[in-house]
């Protein structure tokens, strides 16, 4: 890999977007609002090429957040220490603001299923996850954080609600959270509690990322709503709404739209982070 000249200590607590290629050149023309960039881990771990050059442009003029999607941080097996190595790799090359991963699993003996499960909340979920954590936070020498999953079913053996389950991880470890306010609402719309009061709950200062995204309608085999996160359209006025709840209780805080399929063009993204820019601007600092 190429050295990367600068880096930023921290995500400013403004509008960020998932990066695409496609939107590069509409980027370094006129970016506003938009402070900061997330990709994704797995996009970046070849060597030299195009997108790693491109990363490095960008790398200069936008803090950036590394979002892992493939260490199955809740598998029940070891890390690959492959992947972990190429990750080391990377963040030791970019030197990026922040690194997160998901609470769910993606593995199993020596396969990779391309899809985030989730996991029942035990006292042995929580030891594997926190022995999971430490070792990739040891590995890369930062603080990573830890992602709340967007559930389709809920786990009779779970002993812990989630929020507190992340609390304590979080407590175990060091690790903060990336909290997905599109997440908790197609949770709370899939199972039946309140996205309210699972912001309520939530160790809103332990908080390092909050995200947003678009998810997919649908109906279960009893035509009652379900919801599929897919970050394939805009956020919808709800979720406004819950990130509006969540801003006043944590603060302003760094605030990234997701959208990962059927990118849109460049201005259709920016009016989205605009619109997370006013939400920002609402909250007192």
């Amino acid at each position: 890999m190429p050295d990367a000249s600068r880096h930023f200590d921290a995500l400013p607590a403004a509008p960020g977007v998932g990066y695409k290629p496609q939107h590069y050149s509409a980027i370094l023309a006129d970016a506003a609002p938009v402070d900061w960039l997330e990709i994704h881990a797995e996009n970046y771990m070849g060597d030299g090429g195009r997108p790693l050059a491109q990363l490095r442009a960008l790398s200069e003029r936008f803090a950036i957040s590394v979002h892992g999607v493939g260490l199955s941080i809740g598998g029940e097996g070891a890390l690959d220490r492959d992947h972990l190595a190429r990750l080391k790799r990377l963040c030791d090359w970019l030197q990026p603001a922040s690194f997160s991963e998901h609470l769910a699993w993606s593995t199993h003996d020596s396969h990779f299923l391309n899809d985030l499960l989730p996991l029942p909340y035990t006292k042995a979920t929580l030891a594997r996850i926190c022995a999971h954590i430490d070792q990739v936070q040891d590995s890369l020498g930062r603080q990573m954080l830890l992602e709340n999953p967007s559930s389709y079913l809920a786990f009779t053996e779970s002993t812990w609600e989630e929020p507190a389950f992340l609390d304590e991880v979080a407590r175990r470890t060091g690790c903060g959270l990336l909290l997905d306010v599109n997440n908790v609402f197609v949770s709370a719309t899939n199972l039946g509690f309140s996205p309210q009061g699972y912001i309520d709950a939530f160790p809103l200062a332990r908080v390092g990322e909050i995200h947003l995204g678009g998810h997919d309608e649908d109906e279960d085999d009893h035509g009652a709503p379900l919801l599929i996160d897919s970050h394939g359209r805009a956020v919808v006025d709800p979720v406004w709404a819950l990130l509006d709840h969540t801003l006043a209780r944590s603060g302003p805080r760094p605030l990234l739209v997701e959208w990962d399929n059927d990118v849109p063009d460049w201005p259709v993204l920016r009016n989205e982070a605009q619109r997370a820019a006013d939400a920002l601007a609402q909250v007192p600092a």
